[in-house]
């Protein structure tokens, strides 16, 4: 796709023993991570959305570096990934624990002083567990399977043609200021609507229209056709079939009934894809000792070293999960509970880093019911511990998104993915501690969560509507062995099931921008570079627009 830069260049930094590691990428990083985590908890509960920031770090990144004096491309990397990390720690936390308030769990907003450390101590334990994980996910995601991660592919494309100038560097950020003009018109002036649907077709139970949203046809472009013709298939299925046919046959009493129903299915299939997923891996590992034990005799040294690196490896891994299971037991969550919620990331971690490389959305907080529910079936949950549960979850799993996206920025432009690690718990340390903090004050400064507060917080909402249990166990058992079949056949069930779960009006987005990628691929088969730099434009240009509002909105408290 790129070209691949030398690790070893003369011109890159190093710090604490660690290649393209640098002290000011830390600095910078982690003073970044500090601001779009705040902004980030802002736009989650005001808009219940979260642009990737990615596009935009990077660009401030390179934009600090070469401020401070000469800089790389795999700095700019490891700035960059530093800084983006607090916005999905943001995310899990916005996207779930708010429920409490709205559930009046919480009753009052002046509570931080009686809670903050509870919800702090598991926001940590999301982050680690979501460092540790993804960096053993990396290989087989990003090396082997090679999935399309469209965020991380666009944050490359952005770092190196914004380096090298020339052509396309004009296609780059001209198709970002189209996009950022576009989404200020649409966002803040209110002057473009931000969805084209149809009161007649609505009327009629058909609930389909189109996102008005040139990041989503850059990820359609990126992703690609199969995966956008999958994921729209979804859409079809639960926005033109389920609903307004099965209402209409009385197959379902209600369209409430037939939309549980999609739903129900669609999180059954990425759940079953969560399962296929732990299954390959299992089956990959046992491959892989029985190749190393075949083979140990013919490279005894390679051996023993192999040995000492996954020992330093296995201890770290024992260490973080053994932190991880201290700090959920001292939030109040019982052992067992707390047991299985690691053992729940573990799978949940494997879907959403699936889902994020297929489609470039990661519906955290869905991962989260979907692992609380699973414990539900063994232990007892209070409701508070039941929300704290659902958190730690849904940071892991945004932080599994988030980091990989990162890697395959890296790995394209060659970047030594220690120094990602390093930088990631730095900023990831960062958010865990803003965030905690940033949902407080907001929802203290606008006194409480809801609409009429003016913090909809939607997918907090969804998630206290869901903490009582999901639909019909028959379909969702059903339909999660189809997706473990599914996926060991090597369909991409798991976007099957995003497009089933999320509103037509963002799969036909979407699936524009893949429509538009068979058309040119076909056309001007040489040009899928240039769509590529033109798509992450497109990204880059919503992502910053849409964290500059609310960075404003935030200061302005509007």
């Amino acid at each position: 796709m790129s070209k691949v830069f030398d690790n070893v260049s003369n011109n890159e930094r190093s710090f604490a023993g660690i290649p393209q590691l640098s002290l000011r990428s830390q600095i910078i990083g982690a003073l970044g991570s500090a601001i779009i985590t705040a902004s980030s908890m802002y736009v989650a509960l005001r808009m219940s959305a979260l642009p990737w920031p990615t596009i935009f770090v990077s660009i401030l990144s390179m934009s600090l570096l070469k401020l401070f004096g000469k800089t790389t491309l795999n700095e700019i990397n490891v700035t960059q990934t530093s800084m983006s990390s607090g916005a999905m720690v943001a995310g899990g936390l916005a996207f779930t624990l708010p429920g409490l308030w709205i559930t009046g769990i919480w009753d009052k907003v002046d509570v931080m002083g009686q809670y903050f450390w509870k919800v702090l101590l598991i926001t940590m334990a999301g982050m680690i567990l979501g460092t540790l994980l993804t960096w053993f996910l990396r290989p087989r995601f990003i090396e082997r399977e090679k999935l399309p991660y469209p965020i991380g592919v666009a944050a490359a494309e952005t770092i190196r043609t914004g380096d090298e100038g020339g052509r396309k560097s004009i296609v780059l950020f001209g198709t970002m200021a189209f996009s950022a003009v576009f989404t200020a018109l649409r966002d803040s002036l209110g002057w473009i609507p931000s969805a084209i649907s149809s009161k007649w077709l609505y009327a009629r139970n058909f609930q389909v229209g189109i996102w008005v949203s040139p990041m989503a046809a850059g990820i359609g472009y990126i992703i690609g056709t199969l995966y956008t013709g999958v994921w729209f298939l979804g859409a079809l299925l639960s926005y033109i079939l389920i609903i307004p046919v099965g209402t209409a046959l009385k197959i379902f009493p209600s369209v409430d009934a037939a939309a549980e129903f999609k739903n129900t299915v669609g999180i059954g299939l990425m759940v079953g894809t969560g399962i296929g997923i732990l299954i390959s891996y299992i089956i990959s590992l046992f491959k892989k000792r029985t190749v190393s034990t075949d083979g140990e005799s013919s490279n005894s040294s390679q051996s023993i070293n192999k040995g000492k690196k996954i020992s330093t490896g296995k201890l770290l891994s024992v260490l973080a999960v053994a932190v991880t299971y201290v700090l959920t037991v001292l939030c109040g969550l019982s052992p067992v509970a707390s047991a299985l919620l690691i053992a729940g990331v573990f799978v949940a971690s494997a879907m959403s880093a699936t889902i994020t490389g297929q489609t470039g959305i990661n519906p955290m907080e869905i991962f989260g019911i979907i692992v609380l529910l699973a414990i539900r079936l063994f232990v007892d949950l209070d409701a508070t511990d039941a929300f704290f549960t659902a958190a730690c979850v849904a940071v892991a799993c945004g932080y599994a998104g988030d980091m990989l996206n990162d890697y395959k920025t890296g790995h394209i432009i060659g970047t030594n993915p220690v120094a990602q690690l390093v930088s990631q718990f730095v900023g990831g340390f960062v958010g865990t501690v803003v965030a905690a903090v940033s949902m407080f004050a907001v929802v203290g400064q606008f006194g409480g969560v809801g609409i009429e507060y003016g913090l909809p917080a939607g997918q907090a909402f969804i998630v206290s509507q869901m903490v009582n249990g999901i639909g019909n166990p028959v379909v969702f058992v059903t339909a999660a062995l189809a997706g473990v079949i599914l996926y060991l056949l090597k369909v991409p069930v798991m976007t099957l099931g995003i497009g089933m779960y999320l509103p037509f009006e963002i799969s036909s987005a979407v699936f524009l921008g893949g429509l538009i990628r068979l058309v040119t691929d076909k056309v001007r088969p040489n040009s899928v570079d240039t769509g590529n730099i033109a798509s992450s434009g497109l990204l880059g240009g919503e992502g910053i627009t849409g964290v500059g509002i609310a960075i404003i909105n935030m200061l302005l408290l509007k």
